[in-house]
C-alpha cells in the first residue's frame, strides 16, 4: 500500500474553551489605512471545531468580492446546512466524524465553533451584547477573510482521526491559516504520537499557517490572558464592588434587585449528617432548605480547576436560596452563568465580606445590576488556564510561545447551545478560555498573511512572538492573576501580541521543514519515526544540531553547565538603512553576550 504511512492510536482532544481588538490597537489600523479593511480578502482561515452558526450576522458577505480562486474546496451540504447557507464568507468543508454524530450537518450545536471563527474573521455587527453587557461592536481581527470550516469536534469531543482528515482537508484546499483551539489532554509526551503535531507538520511543509496550543515548534502555541474590561456590580448594603464576575438568570429581572435578602455562609447551612465543610463548597443535597430559604448563600470552592460552579447555583436554588456569592480565584477567569442571581468574588473580596459577616448580627445582602467597565488596569494579566509551560517535550523550546485575550470574549454563538446559557438561545455569548486566545493569534497570523503573502509560516511566526510586548496597561511587567507575581516566560512566553507592531516586526527568525526535521534529530528521532512524519526515507547527521541551535524567535537552554554559543539567522524586512543594537536584560547568575552587537542593514 504505497499510500500508508503509519498506525497509531486516534486520541481524543478536548475544544479549549468586540471590545479585545480595540484593546490591541486594530482600530487604528483599519481608521487610517484602508488597506487594512480590505487586504484580508484574499486570505483564508481553516477553522477546525465544532463549526458554525451560518445565520449569525458574524458570518454574513456582506461587501465581500468572490471568493479567491486559490481555494479549492466545495461546499458540502448536511442537515439544516443547505446551499442557502454556502456564501463568500463561510465554505463548509466535508464533515470529519469516525464516531456518532448527533447530526450530520457542519451547523453548530455546541457554540464553540461559532465563537472562535467569528472572533478571527467575523462581519462588522453593530450593537452586540450578551444580555446588554459588552455591548458594542462585534467583528473579527480580519474581518475581510474567508472561513474555511471543518467540523471535526462532536459534543466538545474532537477524535485525532477527525481532526487529521480535516487538516489533510484544508491543507489539500489551500487555506493560508489553519486555526486549532482544541488540544489533547493530558499533553501527548512524543512528538510522533501527537496527531495534531503530525498534521500540523505536514501543514507546515504546504506553508500554512498553525496557532493552537501544543508543543511542537511548528505551531504556535497560545495562552490566556485577561483584557481591559470587567463587569462590576455593588454587593452588600455598604456597596463594596465586587470585580469580575458575570451575571444571568433571574438576576435580570428588575424585582430580583431591589431588596435584600438574609445572607448565610454555607458551612453554617449544611443539612442534617453532612459536614459543614461540605456545606460550604455548596454541592447537590448538602444545604438545608430550611436554613437556606429566602436567603442568599456564600459558597466556596474545594477542587479549583474540577468544581461545577453551575451546579453550585442550582443545588442553592434547589435549597429554596435566592443567590449565591462564590469565593473563586480562578472563577474570576471565566464568568459563569448562574440560574439564580450571584457573584464570583476573589479573596480580598472575600476577606471584606469576611469581615462585614463577623460584625452584622443579622447580614444582608443584595446584587445590583452588572455594569460594563472599560478601560481598567492592569491588563493583560496571566490566567490560571492551561497550556502554561515549561515545554515537558523539548525544554529547549521555551512553551508557550505567546499570549493573547482570552478572558471574557463576546463572540457570535448558536441558539442550539443552550446548556451553558441555562436553556436560553443567545446570539452572542461572552466565554473564557485558551480557544479565545487561539483565535486572536489566528487573526493576527492573518492580517501578516495579506500584507506578507509570500511569507513562510515560521515568518509570520517570527514577526508575532518579535513584537509581542511583555508590559501590562498600568506599564509595569505583566502579572499573573490572582496572586500578581510577575509572569515568567512559562507563563506568557515572548510577551502578549501586538498586531499592529507585527506588521513592522524588521528582523525575522525563520525556519523550513528541514530545519525542523534537524531539529527532530536533535531530540533522538530515528529513521522509522521520520519516515512515518514525512513518507521519505531521511538520515539524521551525525552529530546532530542541538536543539537550543534550532532557528528560533526565542532561546532556551534547559542544561546549561558551563559556556556555550547559540547560532541564529535573521533576515531584514523593513525599508530603508536601519541599525540594531542588542539588549540585553540579566539574569542572576548568568552572563550573555551577543555577537555582533549591532546589525546593520
Amino acid at each position: 500500500m504505497d499510500s500508508f504511512i503509519s498506525v497509531f492510536e486516534s486520541k481524543m482532544n478536548k475544544l479549549h474553551t468586540t471590545h479585545s481588538w480595540d484593546f490591541l490597537g486594530l482600530n487604528s489600523l483599519y481608521q487610517y489605512n484602508q488597506r487594512g479593511t480590505e487586504a484580508s480578502s484574499d486570505v483564508i482561515v481553516g477553522v477546525i471545531d465544532s463549526v458554525v452558526w451560518p445565520e449569525s450576522e458574524s458570518f454574513k458577505d456582506k461587501d465581500l468580492g468572490l471568493v479567491p480562486a486559490k481555494f479549492k474546496g466545495q461546499f458540502i451540504i448536511g442537515e439544516n446546512f443547505t446551499l442557502s447557507n454556502c456564501n463568500r464568507k463561510i465554505k463548509n468543508g466535508p464533515l470529519e466524524s469516525f464516531n456518532l454524530p448527533f447530526f450530520r450537518s457542519a451547523q453548530d450545536t455546541d457554540g464553540h465553533g461559532s465563537h472562535t471563527a467569528s472572533t478571527i474573521a467575523g462581519s462588522v455587527v453593530p450593537n452586540a451584547s450578551l444580555f446588554g453587557l459588552a455591548r458594542g461592536t462585534a467583528r473579527g481581527g480580519a474581518p475581510g477573510a474567508r472561513l474555511a470550516i471543518y467540523k471535526a469536534c462532536w459534543f466538545g469531543q474532537c477524535s485525532d482521526a477527525d481532526v487529521l482528515t480535516a487538516m489533510d482537508d484544508g491543507i489539500d484546499h489551500g487555506v493560508d491559516v489553519l486555526s486549532l483551539s482544541l488540544g489533547p489532554d493530558p499533553l501527548q509526551p512524543i512528538y510522533f504520537e501527537d496527531a495534531i503535531l503530525i498534521g500540523a507538520f505536514h501543514a507546515f511543509r504546504k506553508r500554512n499557517y498553525r496557532a493552537a496550543s501544543n508543543v511542537a515548534p511548528w505551531i504556535l502555541t497560545v495562552v490566556a490572558s485577561s483584557i481591559d474590561r470587567q463587569f462590576n456590580s455593588n454587593i452588600l448594603g455598604n456597596s463594596k464592588v465586587s470585580k469580575e464576575f458575570l451575571l444571568t438568570g433571574l438576576f435580570f429581572e428588575s424585582s430580583q434587585v431591589e431588596a435584600s435578602y438574609g445572607l448565610i455562609v454555607g458551612s453554617e447551612a449544611a443539612a442534617k449528617g453532612v459536614p459543614a465543610k461540605n456545606g460550604s463548597f455548596c454541592k447537590s443535597n448538602t444545604l438545608d432548605p430550611t436554613l437556606v430559604k429566602g436567603r442568599m448563600v456564600l459558597c466556596m470552592v474545594e477542587v479549583l480547576l474540577r468544581d461545577d460552579r453551575r451546579e453550585k447555583a442550582f443545588s442553592v436554588r434547589d435549597a429554596s436560596g435566592v443567590g449565591i456569592i462564590l469565593v473563586d480565584r480562578v472563577g474570576q477567569d471565566v464568568g459563569f452563568q448562574f440560574a439564580i442571581p450571584g457573584a464570583v468574588i476573589g479573596q480580598a473580596e472575600a476577606e471584606e465580606l469576611q469581615s462585614y459577616l463577623a460584625t452584622e448580627k443579622h447580614p444582608t445582602a443584595k446584587i445590583a445590576p452588572t455594569r460594563t467597565v472599560l478601560n481598567t488596569e492592569p491588563a493583560p494579566a496571566m490566567t490560571m488556564f492551561p497550556s502554561m509551560g515549561p515545554n515537558v517535550v523539548t525544554p529547549d523550546i521555551i512553551k508557550p510561545d505567546i499570549t493573547a485575550r482570552g478572558v471574557k470574549i463576546l463572540a457570535a454563538w448558536s441558539p442550539l447551545a443552550t446548556t451553558s446559557t441555562l436553556g436560553r438561545p443567545v446570539n452572542y455569548n461572552i466565554i473564557s478560555g485558551t480557544s479565545m486566545s487561539c483565535s486572536h493569534t489566528a487573526a493576527d497570523a492573518a492580517i501578516l498573511k495579506s500584507y506578507y503573502p509570500s511569507w513562510s509560516p515560521a515568518a509570520i511566526k517570527s514577526a508575532i512572538m518579535t513584537t509581542a510586548t511583555v508590559m501590562d496597561d498600568s506599564r509595569n511587567l505583566i502579572r499573573r492573576h490572582p496572586n500578581g507575581t510577575q509572569a515568567s516566560p512559562f507563563d506568557n512566553g515572548s510577551g502578549h501580541i501586538n498586531p499592529v507592531a507585527a506588521l513592522n516586526s524588521g528582523l525575522v527568525y525563520d525556519f523550513n521543514s528541514d530545519d525542523a526535521i534537524n531539529f527532530l534529530c536533535s531530540n533522538g528521532a530515528n529513521p522509522a519515526q521520520l519516515k512515518n512524519l514525512t513518507g521519505d526515507l531521511i538520515s539524521c547527521k551525525n552529530p546532530p544540531t542541538s536543539s537550543y541551535d534550532f532557528n528560533y524567535p526565542s532561546i532556551g537552554v534547559s542544561n546549561m553547565k558551563c559556556s556555550m554559543s547559540v547560532h541564529q539567522t535573521v533576515t531584514y524586512h523593513g525599508h530603508g538603512p536601519t541599525v540594531y543594537t542588542a539588549v540585553i536584560n540579566y539574569s542572576p547568575g548568568v552572563r550573555i553576550a551577543v555577537y555582533p552587537a549591532q546589525l546593520r542593514f
